[in-house]
C-alpha cells in the first residue's frame, strides 16, 4: 500500500516558478515510477512528467524545457519543479505512483498561474 501527499501548489503570476513535493509512504517507493498528472477545468487528466524507479525521465511536450522531474529516494519524495509558468498550467496537479502493476494517487493539489 502506497500513499501519496502533495504540496507546495498556490497562486503565482505568469512567468515564475513553484517546487511540488509528493511525500510517499511504503517501503518500495525505489521500485516504483512515479509520475506528475495535472487536470485543468473540464479537460482530460494528462500526464505532465514520469520519473522511473532507474531514474529515466520523460515529459509532456508542452512542459519540456521548464519542468523538472526529480526524486529522492532517501526521504520518499518526488519533486516538480515548474519554471516559467504560463496561465495554461493553470490545474490541479496529481502525484502518481506505478507499482506492481497498480496505481496509487494523491489527493492533489492547485497550481493557478496569473497572467
Amino acid at each position: 500500500q502506497v500513499q501519496l501527499v502533495e504540496s507546495g501548489g498556490g497562486l503565482v503570476q505568469a512567468g515564475g516558478s513553484l517546487r511540488l513535493s509528493c511525500a510517499a509512504s511504503g517501503t518500495m517507493f525505489s521500485f516504483a515510477a512515479m509520475s506528475w498528472y495535472r487536470q485543468a477545468p473540464g479537460k482530460q487528466r494528462e500526464l505532465v512528467a514520469r520519473i522511473t524507479s532507474g531514474y529515466r525521465t520523460n515529459y509532456a511536450d508542452s512542459v519540456l524545457g521548464r519542468f523538472t522531474i526529480t526524486r529522492d529516494n532517501a526521504q520518499k519524495t518526488v519533486y516538480l519543479q515548474m519554471n516559467s509558468l504560463k496561465p495554461e498550467d493553470t490545474a490541479v496537479y496529481y502525484c502518481n505512483a506505478y507499482l506492481a502493476s497498480r496505481d496509487y494517487w494523491g489527493q492533489g493539489t492547485q497550481v493557478t498561474v496569473s497572467s
